[in-house]
């Protein structure tokens, strides 16, 4: 891939372009300046112009001539440097034998291939316990892991994993709470994705539940947690539907151990997030609006945490946008760091409120 980056172009193929994950993977490549749109894949909008699909990215000089085609084209072109899936979860383990041999890295955004137990797999990913992987896949957090990974394939974590995550990770890492946590995650209506049967008049102007337990996400956390941090966790996870379109906030719930005091819990964030341009700690938040708040991030590529001590309790919040740091800005953020380009290449900062 060294001579590919030498030459100033990475070749990229988006495959399953047609949904939100998709199209915003799409969207931020279309700025990127050393990404090349080589391939563009949607079984049911073959044929179809991309601006069509998603009007959002129709007026981009560069999306006039893209057409998404059938997967099985993939074969016609020249094999592509980086393939994103952004497929239906459940999709890609029966495909995933074509796209690899197309592709010299394949980056998955989907929830197959993230967890390693096979009881927890069969019972949140049935079809990817059917359909293992001939090769193992990495798990990757940019910020969190200690080295970028050398597979070919490499799975980024799920929104609402990542926003606990961020959001716990100092706390474990330091040793500094007990072991038991309640999260409790709220998410807008793209968390769903395109595909979701839900009445636009139900979810307006309504807060409901979506989980209260066995969520896919909670085995994820505890996994990455264990493997980032070395902690066992007696994780309660809780999900929430939000009337907003993108966006996810995590507020987590837990104890000190005796003797750790407000101070080191400070120290923790900072040292944690220290030099990591995409997750920005609120050091001293006093009003409300100076704690996360999805107003602050969607649009952006930055994750926002914040945390609030009380004698022996800790609340830590975090929030980000799920499309674009819970998804196709982290897996670009990852493509970036694996082609060795700069780390924030083509990735807003910025949030777009009001």
């Amino acid at each position: 891939m060294a001579d590919d980056i030498e030459s100033g172009r990475v070749r990229v193929a988006v495959i399953g372009g047609s949904g939100y994950t998709g199209g915003e993977v799409i969207r931020l490549l279309l700025e990127h300046p050393q990404v090349e749109l080589a391939f563009l894949s949607a079984e049911r909008n073959a044929g179809a112009a991309v601006g069509s699909v998603h009007p959002w990215i129709r007026n981009h000089p560069k999306a006039a001539g893209l057409k998404f085609r059938p997967l099985a084209e993939l074969a016609d072109i020249e094999p592509v440097d980086i393939a994103f899936g952004c497929l239906p979860t459940g999709a890609l383990p029966e495909l995933l034998p074509l796209i690899a041999a197309h592709a010299k890295r394949v980056l998955n955004l989907g929830g197959d291939f993230r967890l390693r137990d096979e009881k927890q797999i069969g019972t949140h990913y049935p079809k990817t316990a059917a359909h293992p992987p001939l090769e193992e896949f990495a798990y990757f957090v940019p910020e969190l892991s200690t080295s970028v990974p050398e597979s070919r394939f490499i799975s980024l974590p799920g929104c609402m994993a990542v926003t606990s995550i961020y959001a716990l990770y100092p706390l474990f890492a330091g040793s500094l709470v007990n072991e038991q946590v309640i999260v409790d995650a709220k998410t807008g209506s793209t968390g769903g994705g395109r595909g979701s049967d839900e009445p636009p008049a139900e979810r307006t102007g309504n807060f409901r539940v979506h989980k209260l337990h066995g969520h896919r996400h909670a085995p994820e956390i505890r996994q990455a947690l264990a493997d980032f941090t070395g902690a066992g966790i007696d994780l309660r996870f809780s999900t929430h539907s939000l009337d907003v379109a993108r966006g996810i906030m995590v507020t987590a719930y837990t104890r000190l151990r005796p003797g750790v005091s407000a101070l080191d819990v400070k120290r923790a964030y900072a040292k944690a997030y220290v030099g990591k341009p995409f997750v920005r700690v609120r050091p001293a938040p006093k009003a409300p609006q100076d704690f996360p708040m999805l107003k602050a991030v969607v649009g952006s590529n930055v994750a926002e945490v914040a945390i609030a001590v009380r004698d022996d309790q800790v609340v830590a919040v975090a929030a980000l946008d799920n499309l674009i740091k819970g998804a196709a800005g982290q897996a670009i953020q990852a493509m970036n760091l694996i082609c060795g380009l700069d780390e924030t290449a083509g990735l807003p900062t910025t949030a777009v409120s009001p």
